[in-house]
């Protein structure tokens, strides 16, 4: 498939090839896509969270009251759950909430997000993402032209100094390098947008894992 690569100021550069097997899959599979979305939210859980269990609270262990003839019922601990400043029943400790999901599932999934942006014409190809100044209000000005308000932007190798630095304070637009793709940032913006060198990275990647 092909598609018009255009420059930042919206002159168009002529058209770029686009492979089908990346970018050209008809049949979009939404199970896949939340998968892997799923699984890269669980990874990055931090799992800290934790409460003190029974043998690590410091309340005192010993016998509160005899056994019978109290007429109450029989407790051992001041430690039990349902005394005030016991311990928490089944809490949550600390664990890892992340879990495993095939390489080429992960592949396929990130395959399934670009084309959904190609088929939903929500795919902007630029020829190349520098400017000369580190200008906020300029670089949204840029954006506003090609139509991107809510976007992520893979620019290429590595991000242009200046574009990087104008680019964190707009809202909603995420620029990152060819190593930062991934489903869910895809997903969770309007527009795609990709330098050339970019699709080249993405496509070579993709033939790199077909070819082994």
């Amino acid at each position: 498939m092909k598609i018009e690569v255009t420059k930042l100021d919206g002159k168009s550069a002529g058209q770029i090839e686009l492979s089908d097997a990346v970018f050209g899959i008809e049949e979009i599979r939404a199970d896949i896509l939340s998968r892997m979305v799923n699984w890269q939210l669980a990874k990055r859980r931090a799992g800290t969270h934790k409460v003190q269990t029974r043998n690590e609270n410091s309340r005192t262990g010993k016998k509160m009251y005899k056994q019978k003839g109290t007429g109450g019922a029989r407790h051992g601990s001041r430690r039990a759950p349902q005394f005030v400043g016991g311990s928490r029943a089944f809490g949550p400790v600390v664990r890892d909430h992340g879990f495993d999901l095939p390489k080429k599932v992960r592949a396929l999934a990130l395959r399934h997000a670009l084309s959904s942006k190609a088929k939903a014409g929500d795919l902007i190809v630029v020829d190349s993402l520098s400017v000369k100044e580190a200008k906020t209000a300029a670089l949204r000005e840029t954006f506003g032209k090609l139509g991107v308000t809510n976007a992520l932007v893979i620019a290429g190798p590595e991000v242009d100094a200046n574009v990087g630095l104008a680019a964190r304070n707009i809202p909603l637009v995420d620029v990152l390098p060819n190593a930062g793709l991934n489903v869910y940032d895809v997903l969770r913006r309007q527009k795609l947008v990709l330098t050339k060198a970019a699709v080249e990275a993405i496509e070579a990647r993709f033939s790199e894992k077909e070819a082994a």
